[in-house]
């Protein structure tokens, strides 16, 4: 089969692709390779995937309709996508909003153009979040749950992508999988994620600022987890319509935890701060994943005291330490 992967260049897309390549299939790579955070660790990840003769790499951005338009006609026999690409981060949509509107919201809907111009098209798997769920109280979240209050923009324009897709599978029967993601760290990670640029402070010997004292619990899943249940999802594309499925660790622990885990890893204690909770944090995430184990039969198998091990060992051989 050949997989179109948008934002492959990235922690999660480089990951899904390898996987991909791993197994046989033909994988076009899409991404553009912005400045958001280092854009050589994106090079690093992109030169472990053009070892497999069957990985093609398109710089582009998926907003730019003219070079999706391209893409899908240069290789019409695509079977799947997983477009994973976005404008990522909670916190830098107070900074940015433009680019989350421009990157998350116009670029879902060219890939959602290019989608149903493709004839051979079985199956498109997109990433939404589990920041839908927004100021929602009840654990563990539901797909079933309401999501009509989002806390940050960049909630609010995954949402729209679900809405939007929604849409398109209605309109066009294309078959369409969301998946809200929860957060996810390992090895290859994003330095703007919490326990990568805990790390790098732990290193450095500079503070770490921990919100509520670290009492706010985020449902961490290992990379390599997430990877099977998107290829999973990936492979059961739905009957009809479109559908979401969260895809978490089904456990919520205390922030404080990842740092403990972080300081016997790295063999140095943290400098600590502490502060109150910004308005766009919620304070615990934790999801149901029922629906996708008794589609895919996903079933997270790394604890966060495994996990943390593996990238800190992998953390340090990026960093020369």
């Amino acid at each position: 089969m050949t997989i179109l992967v948008t934002g492959t260049a990235g922690f999660i897309g480089s990951h899904v692709a390898a996987a991909l390549l791993a197994r046989g299939d033909r994988v076009v790579g899409v991404d553009n390779l912005n400045a958001y955070y280092d854009v050589s660790l994106k090079q690093a990840r992109l030169d472990r995937l053009r070892e497999n003769a069957g990985f093609s790499f398109v710089q582009a951005d998926v907003s730019d309709r003219a070079a999706i338009e391209a893409i899908t006609a240069a290789y019409p026999d695509i079977t799947g996508i997983v477009h994973l690409a976005a404008q990522a981060g909670v916190r830098h949509s107070l900074v940015d909003p433009y680019s989350y509107v421009q990157s998350n919201v116009m670029g879902h809907l060219v890939v959602l153009e290019g989608a149903r111009r493709l004839k051979n098209l079985r199956h498109m798997v997109y990433a939404s979040t589990s920041s839908v769920y927004g100021a929602n109280t009840e654990m563990p979240f539901r797909e079933t749950d309401r999501v009509d209050t989002p806390m940050s923009l960049y909630a609010a324009t995954k949402r729209a992508d679900e809405l939007m897709s929604h849409a398109y599978a209605h309109l066009f029967a294309l078959p369409l999988t969301g998946l809200r993601f929860f957060t996810v760290y390992g090895p290859w990670g994003r330095p703007d994620m919490a326990y990568y640029s805990f790390a790098k402070a732990i290193v450095a010997g500079e503070p770490i600022t921990l919100y509520d004292s670290g009492l706010l619990k985020r449902d961490f899943t290992y990379v390599d987890d997430i990877v099977a249940g998107v290829v999973g999802a990936l492979d059961k594309p739905p009957a009809e319509g479109a559908r979401l499925l969260n895809i978490g660790n089904h456990q919520g622990e205390e922030v404080r935890t990842l740092v403990a885990l972080l300081e016997d890893a790295l063999g140095k204690k943290a400098i600590v701060r502490t502060a109150p909770r910004p308005a766009v944090d919620v304070e615990e995430t934790f999801a149901s994943v029922e629906a996708i184990a008794a589609l895919t039969g996903f079933a997270p198998k790394t604890p966060l005291s495994l996990g943390i091990p593996r990238f800190v060992s992998w953390f340090k051989r990026w960093h020369g330490i």
